[in-house]
Protein backbone atom coordinates (compact mmCIF):
# COMPACT_ATOMS: atom_id res chain seq x y z
CA UNK A 1 0.00 0.00 0.00
CA UNK A 2 2.42 2.34 0.67
CA UNK A 3 2.43 6.22 2.15
CA UNK A 4 -0.06 8.98 0.72
CA UNK A 5 -0.34 12.74 1.42
CA UNK A 6 -3.90 13.80 1.81
CA UNK A 7 -4.83 17.45 1.36
CA UNK A 8 -8.31 19.09 2.69
CA UNK A 9 -8.18 22.10 0.60
CA UNK A 10 -11.25 23.43 3.05
CA UNK A 11 -8.84 23.46 6.10
CA UNK A 12 -5.88 25.57 4.06
CA UNK A 13 -5.39 28.89 4.87
CA UNK A 14 -3.02 29.94 2.61
CA UNK A 15 -0.17 30.82 4.92
CA UNK A 16 2.21 29.49 3.11
CA UNK A 17 3.80 27.55 6.24
CA UNK A 18 4.65 24.30 4.47
CA UNK A 19 6.36 25.91 1.35
CA UNK A 20 8.45 27.71 3.74
CA UNK A 21 9.21 24.76 5.81
CA UNK A 22 10.53 23.18 2.85
CA UNK A 23 12.90 25.96 1.98
CA UNK A 24 13.92 25.85 5.66
CA UNK A 25 14.54 21.98 5.87
CA UNK A 26 16.24 21.78 2.41
CA UNK A 27 18.20 25.00 1.50
CA UNK A 28 21.57 24.79 2.77
CA UNK A 29 20.69 21.17 3.68
CA UNK A 30 21.98 17.67 2.37
CA UNK A 31 20.10 15.10 3.22
CA UNK A 32 22.27 12.45 1.49
CA UNK A 33 21.41 9.78 -0.18
CA UNK A 34 18.09 11.50 -0.81
CA UNK A 35 19.09 14.96 -1.76
CA UNK A 36 21.17 17.40 -2.17
CA UNK A 37 20.67 21.00 -1.29
CA UNK A 38 17.60 23.09 -2.85
CA UNK A 39 18.83 25.92 -4.24
CA UNK A 40 17.13 29.12 -2.65
CA UNK A 41 15.71 30.51 -6.03
CA UNK A 42 13.77 28.50 -8.69
CA UNK A 43 12.67 25.93 -7.47
CA UNK A 44 9.85 25.23 -4.60
CA UNK A 45 9.29 21.31 -4.05
CA UNK A 46 6.22 21.96 -2.00
CA UNK A 47 4.39 25.35 -2.30
CA UNK A 48 1.17 26.75 -2.85
CA UNK A 49 -1.35 27.69 -6.05
CA UNK A 50 -3.14 30.73 -5.35
CA UNK A 51 -6.85 30.36 -7.31
CA UNK A 52 -8.75 33.26 -7.78
CA UNK A 53 -12.01 32.31 -8.99
CA UNK A 54 -14.73 34.87 -10.17
CA UNK A 55 -14.99 38.58 -10.75
CA UNK A 56 -15.69 41.43 -8.93
CA UNK A 57 -17.77 41.63 -6.74
CA UNK A 58 -18.18 38.12 -6.50
CA UNK A 59 -14.89 36.46 -5.61
CA UNK A 60 -13.30 33.90 -4.08
CA UNK A 61 -10.03 32.26 -3.55
CA UNK A 62 -8.89 28.99 -2.60
CA UNK A 63 -5.25 27.66 -1.89
CA UNK A 64 -3.79 24.13 -3.17
CA UNK A 65 -0.48 22.57 -1.68
CA UNK A 66 1.26 20.83 -4.41
CA UNK A 67 4.51 18.48 -4.67
CA UNK A 68 5.81 15.38 -6.39
CA UNK A 69 2.63 13.14 -6.79
CA UNK A 70 4.88 10.16 -5.99
CA UNK A 71 3.37 8.43 -8.96
CA UNK A 72 2.32 4.83 -8.82
CA UNK A 73 3.56 4.35 -12.11
CA UNK A 74 5.55 7.49 -12.35
CA UNK A 75 7.17 8.65 -15.93
CA UNK A 76 10.48 9.95 -13.95
CA UNK A 77 11.02 6.29 -12.95
CA UNK A 78 10.61 4.81 -16.40
CA UNK A 79 12.89 7.78 -18.23
CA UNK A 80 15.85 7.53 -16.04
CA UNK A 81 18.58 5.47 -16.54
CA UNK A 82 20.72 3.24 -14.47
CA UNK A 83 17.98 3.30 -11.75
CA UNK A 84 18.48 7.17 -11.00
CA UNK A 85 14.75 7.49 -9.93
CA UNK A 86 12.93 4.35 -8.11
CA UNK A 87 10.73 3.59 -5.29
CA UNK A 88 11.09 3.11 -1.53
CA UNK A 89 9.26 0.18 0.02
CA UNK A 90 6.65 2.98 1.74
CA UNK A 91 5.74 4.42 -1.97
CA UNK A 92 7.91 7.60 -2.47
CA UNK A 93 9.52 8.36 -5.41
CA UNK A 94 13.28 9.45 -4.83
CA UNK A 95 15.85 10.92 -7.17
CA UNK A 96 19.25 9.33 -7.02
CA UNK A 97 21.39 12.99 -6.35
CA UNK A 98 24.65 11.19 -7.29
CA UNK A 99 23.19 8.53 -10.60
CA UNK A 100 20.60 11.23 -11.78
CA UNK A 101 23.68 13.86 -12.99
CA UNK A 102 22.89 15.21 -16.51
CA UNK A 103 19.86 13.17 -17.00
CA UNK A 104 17.88 15.89 -18.14
CA UNK A 105 15.19 13.34 -19.25
CA UNK A 106 13.98 13.08 -15.87
CA UNK A 107 13.04 16.35 -15.78
CA UNK A 108 10.85 16.34 -18.79
CA UNK A 109 9.31 13.04 -18.22
CA UNK A 110 6.97 14.52 -15.58
CA UNK A 111 3.75 15.72 -16.66
CA UNK A 112 2.98 17.60 -13.42
CA UNK A 113 6.25 19.98 -13.70
CA UNK A 114 7.32 18.75 -10.02
CA UNK A 115 10.68 18.08 -11.29
CA UNK A 116 13.24 20.82 -11.61
CA UNK A 117 16.94 20.97 -12.83
CA UNK A 118 19.48 22.61 -10.61
CA UNK A 119 21.49 23.85 -13.74
CA UNK A 120 24.79 24.60 -10.98
CA UNK A 121 24.78 20.86 -9.53
CA UNK A 122 23.62 19.10 -13.18
CA UNK A 123 20.90 17.11 -11.14
CA UNK A 124 16.96 16.93 -11.13
CA UNK A 125 15.71 17.83 -7.92
CA UNK A 126 12.39 17.29 -5.92
CA UNK A 127 9.97 16.28 -3.42
CA UNK A 128 11.79 13.72 -1.24
CA UNK A 129 8.48 13.45 1.16
CA UNK A 130 11.60 14.17 3.64
CA UNK A 131 12.46 10.58 3.79
CA UNK A 132 15.53 11.28 5.88
CA UNK A 133 13.11 12.70 8.79
CA UNK A 134 10.54 9.56 8.48
CA UNK A 135 13.96 7.45 8.86
CA UNK A 136 13.45 8.91 12.49
CA UNK A 137 9.87 8.49 12.92
CA UNK A 138 8.93 12.45 12.19
CA UNK A 139 6.80 13.95 9.96
CA UNK A 140 7.46 15.39 6.72
CA UNK A 141 8.19 18.97 7.30
CA UNK A 142 5.31 20.42 5.23
CA UNK A 143 2.79 18.03 7.62
CA UNK A 144 4.53 18.89 10.82
CA UNK A 145 4.09 22.72 10.51
CA UNK A 146 0.23 23.08 9.18
CA UNK A 147 -1.51 24.12 11.91
CA UNK A 148 -4.95 23.34 10.37
CA UNK A 149 -4.59 19.78 9.79
CA UNK A 150 -4.84 20.59 5.83
CA UNK A 151 -2.20 18.12 5.25
CA UNK A 152 -1.62 14.70 6.43
CA UNK A 153 0.61 11.98 5.90
CA UNK A 154 0.39 8.62 6.52
CA UNK A 155 -0.61 4.86 5.51
CA UNK A 156 -2.86 4.52 2.72
CA UNK A 157 -5.30 2.59 4.53
CA UNK A 158 -5.54 4.72 7.69
CA UNK A 159 -6.86 7.32 4.82
CA UNK A 160 -9.22 4.89 2.95
CA UNK A 161 -12.57 6.86 4.35
CA UNK A 162 -10.07 10.10 2.99
CA UNK A 163 -8.95 9.15 -0.13
CA UNK A 164 -13.13 7.79 -1.02
CA UNK A 165 -13.99 11.20 -1.17
CA UNK A 166 -10.65 12.64 -2.65
CA UNK A 167 -9.81 13.37 -6.58
CA UNK A 168 -6.25 13.56 -7.36
CA UNK A 169 -4.62 15.98 -10.04
CA UNK A 170 -4.65 15.16 -13.77
CA UNK A 171 -5.99 11.70 -13.60
CA UNK A 172 -6.35 10.97 -17.60
CA UNK A 173 -2.58 11.13 -17.11
CA UNK A 174 -2.63 7.54 -15.83
CA UNK A 175 0.20 8.03 -13.34
CA UNK A 176 -1.88 6.98 -10.11
CA UNK A 177 -1.17 9.81 -8.25
CA UNK A 178 -0.48 9.25 -4.63
CA UNK A 179 -1.24 12.75 -3.42
CA UNK A 180 -5.00 13.05 -2.68
CA UNK A 181 -7.27 16.57 -3.00
CA UNK A 182 -10.60 16.64 -0.87
CA UNK A 183 -13.01 19.91 -1.13
CA UNK A 184 -12.53 21.17 -4.20
CA UNK A 185 -14.31 24.14 -4.52
CA UNK A 186 -16.85 23.42 -7.92
CA UNK A 187 -18.11 26.51 -9.78
CA UNK A 188 -20.09 29.24 -8.90
CA UNK A 189 -22.95 31.63 -10.04
CA UNK A 190 -23.30 34.78 -7.92
CA UNK A 191 -24.87 37.62 -8.03
CA UNK A 192 -27.32 40.63 -7.01
CA UNK A 193 -31.05 41.23 -6.63
CA UNK A 194 -32.05 44.88 -6.32
CA UNK A 195 -34.77 47.67 -7.18
CA UNK A 196 -33.37 50.29 -9.42
CA UNK A 197 -36.44 52.18 -8.69
CA UNK A 198 -36.04 52.26 -5.21
CA UNK A 199 -32.24 51.47 -4.67
CA UNK A 200 -32.58 48.67 -2.55
CA UNK A 201 -31.68 45.46 -2.83
CA UNK A 202 -34.16 42.29 -2.58
CA UNK A 203 -34.32 40.19 0.23
CA UNK A 204 -35.69 36.37 -0.21
CA UNK A 205 -35.83 36.27 -3.82
CA UNK A 206 -36.54 33.29 -5.14
CA UNK A 207 -33.78 31.53 -7.20
CA UNK A 208 -34.12 28.70 -9.15
CA UNK A 209 -31.08 27.63 -11.06
CA UNK A 210 -31.72 24.29 -13.97
CA UNK A 211 -29.13 22.77 -15.97
CA UNK A 212 -26.80 19.36 -15.89
CA UNK A 213 -30.12 17.76 -15.05
CA UNK A 214 -30.73 19.30 -11.79
CA UNK A 215 -32.35 21.83 -10.19
CA UNK A 216 -31.49 23.93 -7.70
CA UNK A 217 -33.43 26.66 -5.69
CA UNK A 218 -31.84 29.52 -2.68
CA UNK A 219 -33.20 32.88 -2.01
CA UNK A 220 -31.29 36.07 -1.61
CA UNK A 221 -29.77 36.98 1.57
CA UNK A 222 -29.97 40.33 3.53
CA UNK A 223 -27.67 42.09 0.87
CA UNK A 224 -29.56 40.69 -1.85
CA UNK A 225 -26.63 38.32 -2.95
CA UNK A 226 -27.42 34.74 -4.01
CA UNK A 227 -24.18 32.50 -4.64
CA UNK A 228 -25.04 28.82 -5.92
CA UNK A 229 -21.61 26.82 -5.29
CA UNK A 230 -19.89 23.70 -6.49
CA UNK A 231 -21.66 23.91 -9.18
CA UNK A 232 -20.04 21.40 -12.52
CA UNK A 233 -19.32 22.79 -15.52
CA UNK A 234 -21.99 22.97 -18.43
CA UNK A 235 -25.21 25.33 -19.17
CA UNK A 236 -27.45 26.74 -16.94
CA UNK A 237 -30.84 28.68 -16.76
CA UNK A 238 -31.67 30.88 -13.53
CA UNK A 239 -35.21 32.59 -12.95
CA UNK A 240 -35.72 35.34 -10.27
CA UNK A 241 -38.94 35.73 -8.69
CA UNK A 242 -39.71 38.15 -6.12
CA UNK A 243 -43.27 39.33 -4.60
CA UNK A 244 -44.63 42.14 -6.49
CA UNK A 245 -41.75 42.39 -9.41
CA UNK A 246 -41.72 40.52 -13.09
CA UNK A 247 -39.55 37.77 -13.06
CA UNK A 248 -36.47 37.51 -14.09
CA UNK A 249 -34.78 34.79 -16.65
CA UNK A 250 -31.34 34.50 -17.50
CA UNK A 251 -30.48 31.67 -19.74
CA UNK A 252 -27.34 29.65 -21.18
CA UNK A 253 -25.16 30.52 -18.41
CA UNK A 254 -21.93 28.83 -18.70
CA UNK A 255 -20.03 27.93 -16.00
CA UNK A 256 -16.58 26.94 -17.35
CA UNK A 257 -15.69 29.45 -15.34
CA UNK A 258 -17.13 30.57 -12.68
CA UNK A 259 -20.03 33.17 -13.27
CA UNK A 260 -20.40 37.21 -11.42
CA UNK A 261 -23.66 37.99 -12.73
CA UNK A 262 -23.24 41.35 -10.74
CA UNK A 263 -26.57 43.50 -9.85
CA UNK A 264 -29.71 42.33 -11.28
CA UNK A 265 -32.38 44.56 -11.62
CA UNK A 266 -36.22 43.25 -11.35
CA UNK A 267 -38.75 45.55 -12.60
CA UNK A 268 -42.50 46.19 -9.99
CA UNK A 269 -45.60 44.94 -11.45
Amino acid sequence: MGKVFCIDIAKCSGCYNCQFACKDEHCGNEWLPYAKEQPITGQFWTKIDEHVRGSRPNVRIYYQPMMCNHCADAPCIKAAKDNAVYRRDDGLVIIDPEKSAQQHQIVEACPYGAIFWNEQLGIPQKCTGCAHLLEDGLKPRCVDVCRTGALQFGEEEEFAQFISEAVVRNPEYGTGPRVYYKNIPGQFIAGTVYDPIEEVVIRNARCTLKGTGTTREIFTDTFGDFWFKDLPAGTFDLLIEAEGFISTQKNGIDTTDCVSLGDIPMTRK
